[in-house]
């Protein structure tokens, strides 16, 4: 797991830029603001830096296709290794996770105190999940919530469903303190057993999640080096 800031220099940021395919480029256009649009390089350039460093490959001669469901994967046309991967960004970080083989979703998401998290709770978790989450003390539901949030979207991500597959029909732990797992996943007795969930801290005021196919022994969650030209 990789650690990376998103707010980048412009001498960095255009570099990335250039490393992006023409279809990153026009999604990056897309953006309205452009600090969006400015994040939004910085996670794939940096995406496609860190995935050269594993293959040997030049981060501007990588070919990344997605799913229907816009999971990002390795051509495997391009002839490299398989590698498995994922990114997501919130705020002002991203993080990139890389393994061998499994598939591995990720999710990071910054604790926002405006956010009306009882109601999206409501709408979207499973009926034991929003159960676990209303019983727990008023100061730590925020937290849960986030919690919950990012181990659902990780493991959705992982599956390469997307949202095609409802928020409400698998259930995940989310009590601050106690051991990340998929608990339940409706219609299918099987599938809590073919994925394992972490649960990581990456910086005060974020909340984040791995889902692995199988189980790893440890992840090592390292911080981007390049630092020198980082906005302090």
């Amino acid at each position: 797991m990789w650690r990376v800031a998103t707010d980048l220099a412009p001498p960095r940021l255009k570099r990335f830029q250039q490393t992006l395919s023409a279809a990153e480029r026009e999604r990056a256009r897309r953006f309205y603001f452009r600090k969006d649009r400015d994040r939004y390089v910085a996670a794939r350039g940096l995406l496609r830096t860190v995935l050269s460093g594993y293959l040997d490959v030049a981060p501007n001669q990588l070919r990344l296709s997605c799913n229907s469901h816009g999971k990002p994967a390795l051509d495997l046309e391009s002839g490299v290794d398989r590698l498995c991967f994922n990114v997501s960004h919130s705020h002002r970080m991203a993080l990139i996770a890389v393994m061998r083989q499994n598939e591995i979703g990720v999710d990071i998401e910054r604790i926002r105190p405006e956010l009306a998290y009882e109601m999206i709770a409501r709408r979207f978790f499973s009926p034991d999940e929003v159960a676990t989450l209303l019983a727990l003390p008023e100061y730590l539901r925020r937290e849960a919530f986030f919690t919950c949030w990012t181990r659902k979207e990780a493991y959705l991500k992982a599956r390469g469903d997307g949202l095609s597959f409802p928020l409400d029909q698998f259930t995940v732990s989310l009590v601050p303190g106690d051991s990340p797992a998929l608990l339940r996943v409706e219609g299918n007795v099987l599938e809590t057993s073919r994925w394992s969930l972490h649960h990581m801290c990456p910086r005060p005021g974020y909340v984040a999640a791995l889902a692995i196919e199988g189980h790893a022994r440890g992840v090592n969650l390292w911080q981007w080096a390049d630092t020198e030209e980082l906005k302090m």
